[in-house]
């Protein structure tokens, strides 16, 4: 084990930005593998600075623990991921991004407006939603979800 390709659980922390404790958390959900030396001290590879920073982004975009574990699964234990292992993971969250970024431009663009919910409350309903039309279609905003 070459100490250029390990850190310690602080630096990791310094590096991403996340508590100690969170490393410890992700680690317990079994996104991060560190290796143990004979004191007990957790070692990490120094590309788990980008998991950790998958991680990070993953959850800002929404997703779950389980998801992000299910993505960060099909990377290789005990070696640091190539280029080709992170693309397959990129190629597999292409449509789950491309779908997330389609409902926020339709929910920026519906959200001043009648967003299909029924209420009618708004003027604007009025016109785009008369007589709650979009009921018709299923419950929820349906201007925003169909």
């Amino acid at each position: 084990m070459t100490k250029l390709n390990w850190i310690g659980i602080g630096d990791l922390a310094k590096r991403t930005g996340v508590a100690v404790s969170a490393l410890r958390f992700y680690e317990e959900k079994g996104l991060l593998q560190p290796l143990r030396t004979s004191g007990n001290q957790r070692r990490f590879l120094r590309s788990d600075i980008r998991r950790v920073s998958f991680i990070l982004i993953a959850q800002k975009l929404g997703l779950g623990l389980a998801e992000i574990e299910e993505q960060l699964s099909r990377l290789p234990e005990g070696r640091n991921p190539t280029l080709a292992d992170w693309q397959k993971i990129s190629r597999t969250m292409r449509v789950q991004i491309d779908e997330k970024i389609n409902l926020l431009t339709r929910t920026r663009n519906q959200l001043d407006q009648c967003i299909g919910c029924g209420c009618l409350s708004l003027t604007k309903c009025q016109l785009y939603n008369k007589d709650d039309r979009m009921g018709l279609k299923g419950p929820g905003p349906r201007a925003v979800l169909d």
